[in-house]
């Protein structure tokens, strides 16, 4: 996401769903301009996350225009021995 900033966009988790959605807002330039290869505008993106994962630890951090969203898988219940008693 490049030329993107933290307050600009909005990471939520609902019902299993990731959104990630905001706005990318286009530069003032001064002098000529050659090309423009950065998109900008409005982006909206949603992806449904499987059963299995541990929606309490979800982080997100943007550094140098990269957008990275980690979802841990929840902990599987392991066996554990129950003592008898008399």
């Amino acid at each position: 996401m490049p030329g993107a900033k933290k307050d600009d966009i909005t990471v939520e988790l609902n019902a299993g769903e990731l959104s990630v959605h905001g706005e990318i807002k286009e530069k003032e330039r001064t002098g000529v301009l050659r090309s423009r290869t950065r998109r900008t505008g409005q982006f909206d993106y949603r992806v449904p996350l499987p059963q299995d994962t541990d929606e309490e630890h979800v982080t997100a951090e943007l550094a140098d225009g990269v957008l990275t969203v980690k979802v841990p898988k929840a902990q599987k219940t392991k066996p554990r021995r129950i003592e008898i008693t008399s």
